[in-house]
């Protein structure tokens, strides 16, 4: 597995160090688990439902049948800079963490990308601590531009535009969330802004599409717990429609993650992470009204982690 060179604090990244982290998750697995304690598990006791979800062999089925990711789950631990992985274990949770590779104290967001909407990642952006911007696929290795850390919050939640590729979410420090359209080539288009206000969020994710009208949908926490649905439109210039509430007390996580399908049955679902490490899955319905079902948890110990994706 590859593993990213000159891991100097303060340093931004390399094309080649952004090579390597796309060698690490564009198109390969994880390699050896590490046997260190404690480490994050998986909870293996699952539900009836968690049960009854497709095994591994449906992911094909799952994955032909929704544009909606299967990316897992990956974790930056914060002691090391390291990265793990947890892929999925076809019953509605993960399978133990694997080690990837290291130097990830160098980036502060990551977002795969499944630009030909087969399910699987086929390429990835990734931002540096130094507002650098480089998008990674098997074909492209590109800096994208640098100041983008003139932004507070970037993250890539599907193709909002309608374009086919998926496009980039970005908030700057006044509020206002600003829209780019992406290119399976890396390249983005001029940003066009969507609106202010989002910095009554401490928490904006997504990936993929949570109301089962085919557009990537994104949720977002305010300062009071409360989560709201912004659903897509599919237009890049106006890509969501007002929110609506889904429900209160949010701010007992410290932590939202969108992955995508986390359970194969073809809907978006969301990952929450507790104060005191315990992971939650919230499994998407399909329903704009009542996009969850209750929560089932999946893990513990994931305090570790400084951030994940």
């Amino acid at each position: 597995m590859a593993k990213l060179p000159g891991r100097k604090h303060g340093r931004a990244l390399s094309r080649l160090a952004v090579a390597a982290i796309a060698a690490a998750l564009v198109g390969t697995s994880a390699s050896a688990a590490v046997a260190d304690a404690p480490a994050p598990a998986p909870v293996k006791k699952l539900s009836k439902a968690a049960q009854a979800a497709p095994k591994a062999g449906a992911t094909a089925r799952a994955r032909a049948a929704s544009a909606t990711p299967v990316f897992g789950l990956f974790g930056i631990e914060r002691s090391s800079g390291f990265l793990y992985q947890y892929t999925l274990d076809g019953q509605g949770g993960l399978d133990d963490r694997m080690f990837v590779t290291d130097g990830w104290e160098l980036l502060k967001a990551a977002s795969p990308v499944d630009n030909n909407g087969d399910g699987d990642r086929d390429g990835m952006w990734a931002w540096d601590n130094a507002g650098n911007l480089y998008f990674n696929s098997p074909t492209e290795n590109r800096t994208v531009g640098g100041g983008w850390n003139m932004y507070n919050k970037v993250l890539s939640p599907g193709d909002i535009g309608g374009a086919g590729a998926y496009d980039v979410l970005a908030r700057d420090p006044s509020g206002v969330l600003w829209a780019y359209l992406g290119y399976d080539n890396g390249q983005v288009s001029s940003r066009v802004k969507i609106g202010g206000g989002w910095n009554a969020y401490t928490q904006i994710t997504g990936k993929g599409d949570l109301t089962g009208d085919g557009q990537a949908d994104i949720v977002a926490r305010d300062a009071s717990g409360v989560l709201w649905l912004y659903k897509g439109t599919g237009d890049y210039k106006a890509p969501f429609e007002p929110r609506t509430k889904i429900g209160a007390g949010w701010n007992m996580y410290n932590a939202l993650v969108s992955t995508g399908d986390v359970d194969l049955d073809g809907r978006a679902d969301l990952i929450a992470r507790g104060n005191d490490g315990t992971l939650w899955l919230y499994k998407g319905t399909g329903n704009a009204s009542a996009p969850f079902e209750p929560r089932q948890q999946i893990g513990f110990g994931y305090n570790i982690y400084s951030w994940m994706f």
